[in-house]
């Protein structure tokens, strides 16, 4: 097995970080509301770890995809979105099936690695402009 490239590895720790963040946020939310609950806190524990775990897995196919040839390239990056969303599907089926998690809140933070993206916009121009 290859070793895990830095900049894989950097871009991970970025998006846990606001994975955890966007988390606790959503069980403030819960709190307020009084809606706040185990199965809430356990459906958000599964739906944060299945989310990172997606995005160092794309990392992942995405480095060991950028020696190869187009087409074979091509096909090792639908090969990983297929399994990665049948992850995906398969925790959120857990999230269903298993009556002391809230598949709502195992749904949710598959949305923040996304979010944690389009902000990681902001912190490279940040950075760019202290330089």
């Amino acid at each position: 097995m290859k070793k895990i490239d830095r900049t894989v590895m950097q871009e991970t720790v970025f998006v846990f970080a606001f994975i955890l963040i966007f988390s606790v946020l959503m069980e403030a939310v819960y709190l307020i509301i009084d809606k706040w609950d185990f199965p809430i806190l356990w459906g958000n524990l599964l739906g944060a770890f299945a989310a990172g775990g997606n995005f160092f897995l794309l990392g992942l196919t995405v480095q060991s995809a950028l020696g190869k040839d187009e087409k074979e390239a091509k096909n090792r990056m639908k090969l990983s979105q297929m399994m990665r969303m049948l992850m995906l599907f398969v925790v959120a089926l857990i999230g269903y099936l298993v009556p002391v998690i809230d598949i709502v809140a195992v749904v949710i933070p598959f949305v923040f690695p996304r979010i944690a993206v389009a902000l990681r916009y902001f912190f490279i121009k940040k950075k760019e402009g202290q330089n």
